[in-house]
């Protein structure tokens, strides 16, 4: 216990690194060695082997942990082999197992064994009605290992991402899913459903863009009940970009005059504010600044480039002083997160790379350096980007993780993701 007290004490010192120097920290080479590990006397073999690979795979994406090869196999309710696992300086020991419940769902049993302190630290059950749905319940798996080590949350792992889907021309499709696309659920369908936006962190409704009449149409619909309503029509375009804190208000890019400019969209009075006037292209605003501020994209240097704007105030200022082709942005207290076209490398062509700036700041760092990454999106505790990633003709979802220093990518087998929220 006291080797995993020294380690999670460096935790912390990365934690606040970060704050204070918007810096990315690079990866320890301390982290606690854990063994994940099948029972021996487990009977679904091929179903834990799934629920295994995600929480591996989990536990690596969380940076907190080295995961090693399993050296003990041990019955459910046995003790480890401690003397091996010792002798290959592992901390953390997971067994885990399941059984189908009566109700024709499936729970996992985990037992977490501190090898340091020789003693059993974790004795949960993990449940789902539905099989297919064993992706979720490896993250929560993932999560309570992480929650004894006292690390920084990876709460964020047990969210959906909703993503929309190019299927053929005019067609794309709504889906929901973890955010490693083990699990995905078509929740839209039929014609051009595109720019998925949660209503709030509680993900129980949505917003998307759907083409009603060949007029463009902002729609709320509710995850559970199908329930939808219009929030807005405009020709040409319309697209919820982002939503206050406190989910009240959205902002919207729509074209109702010829140009597309951004709207402020008071969800209670069911009015809209105009932000923009320009005579160009304003697009993809986002809140910034405790939501006084917005980010947005427009076309004012005759190409697209990020702006700031105070709400209720006249003028604009250039945020950022790099690159000829910035189209997305996304924000977190006073950071911004890009995507930037730049030269071709030896890596192809057309490339598009994410940086991370601050609105306080001159701070420029480039996060990504292959393939076309867009769509950038910050997870709610700040310390995570998802974005779309399109490399050599196959699309991904991926995640950086800003304190540690790693990107992961993940696949979306058949398709093009067109947006994508969590």
């Amino acid at each position: 216990m006291k080797k995993l007290i020294i380690l999670l004490l460096c935790f912390f010192n990365l934690a606040f690194a970060v704050d204070a120097k918007l810096e990315i920290v690079k990866k320890s080479q301390n982290l606690p060695k854990i063994v994940v590990a099948i029972a021996k006397n487990s009977k679904d073999i091929n179903f834990l082997k799934k629920v295994k690979k995600v929480i591996v795979n989990d536990l690596k994406v969380s940076g907190h942990f080295n995961v090693e090869a399993t050296y003990v196999s041990t019955n459910f309710n046995s003790k480890p082999d401690l003397y091996i696992l010792q002798k290959n300086n592992v901390d953390l020991y997971l067994n885990i197992d399941s059984i189908n419940t009566g109700f024709g769902g499936i729970t996992v049993n985990t037992k977490l064994y501190d090898i340091n302190s020789k003693q059993l630290v974790q004795n949960k059950s993990f449940s789902t009605k539905y099989e297919k749905r064993y992706p979720f319940l490896s993250h929560r798996i993932a999560i309570a290992v992480n929650k004894y080590l006292k690390a920084p949350s990876i709460d964020w792992m047990d969210k959906f991402v909703i993503f929309s889907v190019y299927k053929d021309s005019k067609k794309a499709d709504i889906y929901i899913g973890d955010y490693t696309l083990s699990f995905q659920k078509r929740i839209v369908s039929g014609g051009l459903n595109i720019f998925p936006k949660w209503v709030n962190n509680e993900q129980k409704s949505y917003y998307y863009t759907t083409y009603r009449n060949s007029v463009p149409t902002l729609i709320e619909a509710n995850l559970y009940t199908g329930k939808k309503k219009v929030i807005m029509k405009s020709e040409g375009l319309i697209v919820a970009s982002d939503v206050s804190k406190d989910g009240s208000k959205i902002l919207v890019t729509a074209s109702p005059y010829g140009q597309a400019d951004i709207y402020l969209y008071d969800i209670n009075t069911k009015t809209k504010q105009r932000l923009t006037t320009y005579k160009g292209i304003d697009v993809g605003a986002h809140f910034v600044e405790n939501d006084k501020k917005i980010i947005f994209v427009s076309d004012r240097l005759n190409h697209p480039n990020i702006f700031l704007k105070t709400i209720g105030q006249r003028g604009v200022q250039r945020v950022v002083y790099h690159g000829n082709n910035n189209s997305s942005a996304t924000t977190y207290k006073n950071y911004v997160v890009y995507s930037s076209r730049d030269k071709a490398n030896e890596f192809g062509i057309r490339t598009f790379n994410l940086y991370l700036i601050s609105t306080k700041s001159d701070f420029l760092r480039r996060l990504t350096s292959t393939g076309v990454n867009q769509f950038p999106k910050f997870s709610a505790d700040g310390e995570s980007i998802l974005h779309i990633k399109n490399i050599n003709g196959r699309s991904y979802v991926g995640i950086i993780r800003l304190n540690y220093n790693k990107s992961f990518t993940f696949p979306l087998n058949g398709g093009k993701i067109q947006s994508i929220d969590w």
